[in-house]
């Protein structure tokens, strides 16, 4: 486990992700050439915005990337500096998923193990048991209590011996991105056994002048205590959050002026492992089996005697895509580099290994920090992105677990039964938002897209303020996302 560290303090509590959807209701812009015949003010029609027009309009700063493209033939429609790198943010999260789901097929599963060393009679386990990680970044907490059920199941009732946490499947790192806030819980730590996408739940009441809080890992069916995270309220306004090793624990204190009456928020976990050992040993209790308090091995011993699987991996890059998971993006990558290269790599190796699979794959040049778009130094082209959409035989993969993008009336409802259809994944940093995908127009055309907008000095300034949400970073945001929005229904309407 690499050595910890002390970082600077923030003064938000809350960081809220945004998807991006397209939304109804916008001027038409459409392509096709209107009559350039002059008509009275009150019946003249709007003139036909042309693509530079609605960038100049957005307000955006910094550049903006776009290209439109013919699915079938490649043709180009329409561009905007589509040679510019920019950060993909999310949308990196595509790349990796086609990289996972080539590299080791859809029906690729992850298996967590449990491992008796010794031997058992009457129920008793004359020796160790092991919990063994097998990588799968959607463990939860339900799924360690059916585990604990299917312990139960073979006959064991009793363990003489210790109770231990494997995780070495993959390298084990206390971050995705060093560069970031250090209590936001979608900046996990990576390791080979992982639960509840590495994140421990804090809750707090206010009852009178005192506070209560809980720190747990919940999931959809239970919610066990944890001891491996401790939250302590001080009095202090900012910063809001500190961190500290406590050796085999997270230590954290929050500011009793950010608490208000109550709330909640998921914090990330810094030993995955110790912290799964933990909640397995609740269920174990709870089924009759008194287990040691984890503890980390380095090496596999015995055999195995339960197991549990993941989802398939297209299952869980179609939810990757949806919930836009980081955890998931870095597992899979990691674990598809292992694949080709034979063996685990570093985060920072894999990723160069991905790069290197992107100009192999579709001919492109890219630099990619990591599989899921979190570190910002990843850079590629609109036009590297569209030419790996139309690479051969990349749709038939994407289009199963590429999200569908709605088109929304302007009060952000969904239009039912809309004559057009996007498939893409969207991306979003402070000052950077992205969306790459395939659409069908109306009239039944396909078409393949890239819109890449940052401001790289903006996003430079807003990471030195501390703060999750810099000044100015939710208005830049909100409108790339309906430049988005405009250029969608704009292509909606090609013939």
């Amino acid at each position: 486990m690499q050595s910890r560290f002390a970082r600077r303090a923030v003064v938000c509590v809350l960081l809220s992700s945004a998807a991006t959807a397209a939304v109804a209701g916008a001027p038409d812009t459409s392509l096709r050439p209107r009559s350039r015949a002059i008509t009275p003010a009150r019946t003249r029609p709007q003139a036909r915005t042309n693509l530079q027009d609605l960038i100049a309009l957005s307000g955006l700063t910094g550049t903006v990337s776009v290209l439109l493209t013919d699915t079938a033939s490649g043709e180009v429609i329409e561009g905007n500096t589509p040679d510019m790198p920019l950060p993909p943010a999310s949308v990196t999260k595509a790349v990796t998923a086609l990289y996972a789901l080539e590299t080791l097929g859809t029906d690729h599963r992850f298996e967590t193990r449990i491992f008796a060393d010794g031997p058992i009679r009457d129920g008793v386990l004359d020796g160790d048991l092991i919990l063994v990680g097998g990588g799968n970044p959607n463990l939860v907490t339900d799924d360690l209590a059916d585990l604990a059920q299917t312990l139960k199941d073979t006959g064991l009732t009793s363990v003489t011996g210790r109770f231990y946490v494997h995780d070495n499947v993959l390298p084990n790192l206390d971050e995705i991105d060093d560069s970031q806030l250090n209590h936001l819980g979608y900046n996990p730590a990576i390791s080979g056994l992982n639960l509840n996408f590495n994140r421990v739940h804090f809750e707090w009441k206010r009852a009178g002048g005192a506070y209560t809080v809980a720190m747990d890992a919940r999931s959809k069916q239970h919610r066990p205590s944890v001891t491996i995270a401790k939250m302590r309220i001080v009095d202090r306004d900012v910063p809001v959050y500190t961190y500290r090793d406590g050796g085999d624990l997270d230590e954290w204190t929050v500011a009793r002026g950010a608490l208000g009456r109550g709330g909640s928020r998921w914090l990330p976990v810094r030993y995955p492992a110790l912290y799964a050992g933990e909640v397995f040993a609740t269920f174990a209790r709870s089924q009759g089996i008194v287990l040691s308090p984890p503890s980390e091995i380095p090496a596999v011993r015995g055999t195995a005697i339960a197991t549990h699987q993941s989802d398939d991996l297209q299952t869980m890059m179609r939810a990757m895509m949806q919930f836009s998971t980081n955890l998931t993006a870095e597992v899979a990558g990691l674990a598809a580099t292992e694949e080709r290269a034979g063996q685990a790599r570093g985060l920072r190796t894999s990723a160069l290994g991905m790069t290197r699979w992107t100009k192999e794959r579709a001919g492109i040049a890219a630099q990619f920090a990591d599989h899921s778009g979190l570190g910002d130094t990843t850079r590629i082209t609109a036009t590297g992105m569209v030419a790996l959409l139309n690479a051969a035989g990349v749709a038939s993969v994407m289009r199963p677990v590429l999200k569908t993008i709605p088109f929304l009336d302007d009060n952000k409802r969904p239009i039912a039964d809309f004559p057009a259809q996007v498939l893409a994944k969207t991306g979003t940093l402070n000052f950077v938002s992205s969306l790459a995908g395939y659409i069908r127009t109306t009239s039944g055309r396909d078409l393949t897209f890239a819109i890449f907008a940052g401001d790289l000095d903006a996003r430079a300034a807003g990471k030195l303020s501390n703060d999750e949400q810099p000044f100015g970073s939710i208005t830049y945001n909100t409108n790339a996302k309906k430049l988005q929005a405009k250029l969608l229904r704009r292509w909606a309407r090609l013939s």
